[in-house]
């Protein structure tokens, strides 16, 4: 079989098979540390279940294909499995989501997973003569893929607003880009082209959104700024919680820093932080050689005003 396992008939085709399954795999389980804490605290908090629905119904889809294409057993196996993976996601998230969070999972599980894909089952088998269905099905699987490797542009348009990349986990998308090379070489190989021309897409986003991860993250070199109320010695903690702005002094040379509250008091906002620099002078070459010899020796300053 062309699309077999293991079948050394075709290496390439064996290859790119195996390596798509296991980076794919992983893809699968990248949700399970959220789960574990929706299980942990009894509350999928403002978690979404569109992804899982939709990931089901990808899952469901391509096992339709590999079913009518037939000697397409990666495709198969992979998707079989995260189909279950996925079930699973959306079982745990209907247990603990709130009621209307619930419902409205409920009516789209309905209407994509069961609904969706039943009239796409029907139309293919009942509908389309039998020498067009593979070309009908994988134009349908082509486009809701096309469709789904769109979805991160919102993360990538949040990224670059914000500037700010705690929603982007670098993990995930290192293994969706591995994973769309994967599939792609696979879809060429087998000479497949619903397959191969969806991981372009998925190939170009995913590239972007690590782009835009080490184009955005944050500097190593940061610097824990004291909260405790020891540190507030001689002011009391009673006072510390009154207070309204507290100047810390940085070592000199250090430009990025981090605010850790090591404190029992919270921190509820800070509404401006920023460097102040020693006053150079009006003008003159010596002046401001003299201005730039004293702020080396004169540590820096941060000035956090609290938020009102």
């Amino acid at each position: 079989m062309a699309g077999g396992f293991l079948s050394m008939a075709n290496p390439a085709v064996t290859l790119s098979g195996v390596a798509g399954n296991i980076i794919s795999f992983l893809v699968f389980l990248a949700p399970v540390a959220t789960f574990l804490q929706v299980y942990k605290k009894k509350s999928t908090g403002g978690y979404s279940s569109v992804p899982y629905v939709v990931a089901l119904f990808s899952s469901v889809l391509w096992i339709f294909y590999a079913l009518v294409k037939t000697n397409s057993r990666p495709l198969l196996t992979i998707n079989a499995f995260g189909c279950g993976v996925e079930a699973a996601y959306i079982v745990l998230y209907l247990v603990y989501a709130p009621r209307r969070a619930r419902l409205r999972t409920l009516a789209f599980f309905l209407l994509l997973d069961v609904a969706a894909f039943a009239l796409i089952v029907v139309t293919t088998l009942y509908l389309v003569p039998k020498p067009h269905q593979v070309k009908f099905l994988g134009s349908v699987c082509l486009a809701f893929s096309m469709a789904v490797f769109v979805a991160p542009l919102s993360i990538i348009f949040k990224v670059i607003k914000t500037k700010s990349v705690e929603f982007m986990p670098i993990g995930l998308s290192v293994c969706l880009t591995l994973s769309a090379v994967a599939w792609f070489c696979y879809g060429l190989f087998t000479k497949d082209p619903y397959v191969m021309y969806p991981n372009v897409g998925g190939f170009f986003f995913s590239c972007v959104q690590m782009g835009l991860y080490f184009w955005y993250r944050k500097p190593r070199n940061t610097a824990v700024l004291p909260t405790t109320s020891d540190s507030m010695s001689p002011i009391s903690a009673a006072a510390a919680a009154a207070a309204t702005q507290r100047v810390i002094e940085l070592p000199a040379g250090t430009h990025a820093f981090t605010i850790l509250s090591v404190s029992p008091i919270p921190i509820l906002g800070v509404h401006k932080v920023e460097v102040v620099a020693a006053e150079q002078a009006a003008d003159g070459v010596a002046a401001a050689a003299a201005a730039d010899k004293e702020l080396q020796n004169k540590p820096e300053v941060i000035e956090i005003t609290a938020a009102v």
